[in-house]
């Protein structure tokens, strides 16, 4: 399915957005009722789990979830969205379509039912939010070793870096400044993914610290 733009204006902001997200995914016929439980944003898509319940004296076949007592099952479903000329408007698929934008937290991840389907894409999908879930959060003066090395671009390549911060405009940027060189340098999340914690801030000061680092190093 495409994308979907309003025609009016009346979709503005987060709390606006939500209640429109929340109404979409809020459906009821002869034979299903759908609600979602738990709606999250990560910068402009919405991740929600939304639960499929059979109405009473009736029942529906699905093969790719495991489904409760009472027939029940919840799965996620991912909404793009954007604004054109200040018009809201959303791109909506779901988990089994195994959409790239694979960033739902955790807690959304396990309101999920279990996947009955071994070859749905959705195993694929959960698995990448929890990498994604994963990949730490370093405080500034941290010292990390990245799982593999960084090409920059003057062609040269970094793995030890310091995480520290650059002023732009009178704001703090986060950047990376190699531990070898001093470059400065700015790295994605994914990038930060299987790196490990060589020197943390806190351990200024701390030979404890320091020497549990310097194992951590060695590893």
């Amino acid at each position: 399915m495409g994308w979907l733009f309003y025609t009016d204006q009346r979709i503005r902001g987060h709390a606006q957005e939500k209640a429109e997200i929340t109404r979409i995914c809020t459906f009821e016929n002869d034979t299903l009722s759908q609600m979602p439980l738990r709606l999250s944003k990560v910068g402009s898509v919405w991740y929600v789990a939304v639960r499929s319940l059979p109405r009473p004296g009736t029942s529906f076949t699905q093969t790719q979830y495991v489904a409760g007592p009472d027939g029940a099952y919840t799965f996620a479903a991912v909404f793009l969205t954007g604004y054109d000329q200040g018009c809201f408007g959303y791109k909506d698929m779901d988990e089994t379509m195994g959409p790239v934008q694979a960033r739902a937290p955790l807690g959304l991840i396990a309101c999920l039912s279990e996947i009955s389907d071994p070859k749905s894409y959705a195993h694929g999908w959960r698995q990448k939010c929890k990498d994604w879930a994963a990949i730490p959060n370093y405080q500034e003066g941290d010292e990390i070793h990245l799982a593999a090395p960084v090409t920059i671009t003057d062609g040269s390549t970094v793995q030890d870096v310091r995480r520290t911060h650059y002023k732009r405009r009178g704001r703090r940027m986060t950047c990376f400044a190699d531990i070898k060189s001093g470059t400065l340098v700015r790295l994605s999340k994914e990038s930060l993914a299987g790196s490990v914690l060589i020197k943390g801030a806190v351990s200024t000061g701390s030979d404890v610290l320091a020497e549990f680092y310097a194992r951590q190093r060695e590893r």
